[in-house]
């Protein structure tokens, strides 16, 4: 399994990032409705002392009718980086800033995820791929 690689333009070089098919949304549960989280497939959760903040298909977030924040597209990025690599999301987050893109970046075990808006999803994929050549 190993822990994944350090060295950032190896990284960089390595990755063939790729644009998921769904639409995502930013949730959020208040503490006293945690339990409605369970029954839910969310992609990812993270607690705050707000709330359980949820990634969850759009489609789903509608079906459950909760409110959430831009529509989104995931962008995975396919290598295998150690959650201590130092630069990845830096290089990845300062690429897309320089074209007006947002990008919330969730490390995952083996790869790095990016979420763009949905509308910039095709513009970021390409800035990514070019990246990636550089």
């Amino acid at each position: 399994m190993g822990d994944g690689g350090r060295d950032l333009p190896q990284l960089l070089a390595a990755m063939e990032p790729r644009l998921l098919p769904d639409e995502f949304v930013f949730c959020t549960l208040a503490q006293e409705r945690d339990e409605v989280a369970s029954d839910l497939l969310a992609l990812a959760t993270f607690r705050e002392e707000e709330g359980l903040s949820l990634v969850l298909e759009r489609n789903l977030a509608e079906r459950q009718g909760l409110q959430y924040g831009p529509i989104m597209r995931c962008i995975s990025l396919t290598v295998h980086s150690a959650l201590d690599a130092v630069g990845l999301t830096a290089a990845i987050s300062g690429r897309l800033a320089r074209q007006g893109i947002s990008a919330n970046v969730i490390a995952a075990y083996f790869h790095d995820h990016v979420f763009v808006p949905a509308a910039q999803a095709e513009e970021a994929l390409e800035a990514l791929r070019e990246l990636s050549k550089e």
